[in-house]
């Protein structure tokens, strides 16, 4: 049995979109999104403990007394009957209160982990009950990769999309999510999407972006040629807007450096989307045309402003690249 699993990364997720369709009877919101894992990542270690205690190592600024990744290695120790325990270890890199999924993506690496040092090999479906029950984000981490999300975030239909880059923003301030939903400002009752137009959309605005490249034609910043990154919006941007001015403020910096902007979750991060990775769409494409291939494998990347946008004092920024599968899918069966 293993004794140690080091460097288990936990990566961010950006919300491509986010409608709110509706509300349950128990006040929960449904909403329908887009989830991409980012490379991002939070970094925990894991040291197995014979005598069944769980305690928890900061490598940096202090976290939550009773965080999600302890209340994932409860649940998991409770639900399995384990004698055994764990000393966690985490070196905190995802901000807080960033509509990331930091803490979400913590306790569904820790899941996975636990299920491995502790030898259980429950499959997914085994773990997914303890996700759902410790937050609407854990479920999208313990999955996959990118993915159609519905109902409170347990609905997943795994898509499969092109690797893109995006510039990342997260201002000073962080917004607890109850203040959006509290808020006169949310849009409840967006009309509900359905897949294939996300992804005619999706691919659509990315043949464009590969046309406007192969004629050399700018430098493609703004994947849909459009104030806005994509598909549909985010529903809780407006009242995190009204409710900390540096939402704005990080929109309009990336409006003015890449052409596009949205907030993702609850905020308060925002990103720009700013099109495939080099040689990404030409993978997916297989065999066609080689002229086009080679203009999106040699100018991608060139046409593009620089990674390092000045920000304001406080805020984080970070060019980041949407993952095609997350970095532990292996980790459990299906």
């Amino acid at each position: 049995m293993l004794k140690v699993l080091y460097d288990v990364p936990a990566p961010a997720k950006l919300n491509l979109f986010l409608h709110i369709v509706g509300r349950r009877d128990d006040g929960y919101h449904l909403l329908q999104s887009v989830f991409v894992p980012i490379d991002w990542c939070d970094q925990l270690h894991f040291e197995r403990r014979d005598d069944g205690r769980i305690a928890r190592h900061d490598l940096g600024p202090a976290l939550p007394e009773e965080d999600l990744c302890i209340r994932a290695a409860r649940a998991l120790q409770a639900a399995s009957g384990t004698s055994l325990g764990v000393d966690i270890s985490i070196r905190k890199e995802v901000p807080w209160g960033a509509g990331m999924g930091g803490g979400s993506s913590d306790a569904a690496s820790t899941l996975l982990a636990l299920n491995r040092l502790w030898g259980l090999h429950w499959p997914r479906s085994q773990l997914m009950p303890l996700a759902v029950r410790l937050g609407a984000d854990v479920p999208f981490f313990l999955g996959d990769g990118p993915a159609w999300v519905e109902g409170i975030g347990e609905r997943l239909t795994p898509l499969q999309l092109t690797p893109e880059r995006y510039y990342v923003v997260k201002p000073s301030t962080s917004l607890p999510t109850q203040s959006i939903f509290a808020s006169d400002l949310l849009v409840r009752d967006t009309k509900a999407a359905i897949v294939a137009d996300f992804l005619a959309q999706h691919r659509a605005e990315q043949g464009k972006y590969l046309m406007n490249l192969s004629k050399g034609a700018g430098d493609g910043s703004s994947a849909g040629g459009s104030g806005a990154p994509g598909f549909g919006a985010n529903d809780m941007q407006a009242a995190a807007q009204a409710l900390c001015s540096e939402v704005g403020q990080a929109c309009q910096l990336l409006e003015r450096a890449y052409g596009n902007s949205r907030m993702t979750g609850s905020g308060s991060a925002v990103f720009a989307r700013l099109g495939p990775v080099s040689g990404s769409l030409s993978a997916h494409r297989g065999s066609g045309d080689v002229s086009a291939r080679m203009s999106v494998q040699a100018g991608v990347d060139a046409g593009h402003p620089p990674e390092a946008l000045v920000l304001p004092k406080g805020w984080q920024g970070r060019m980041c690249r949407s993952l095609e599968a997350h970095p532990l899918k292996g980790w459990a069966a299906d």
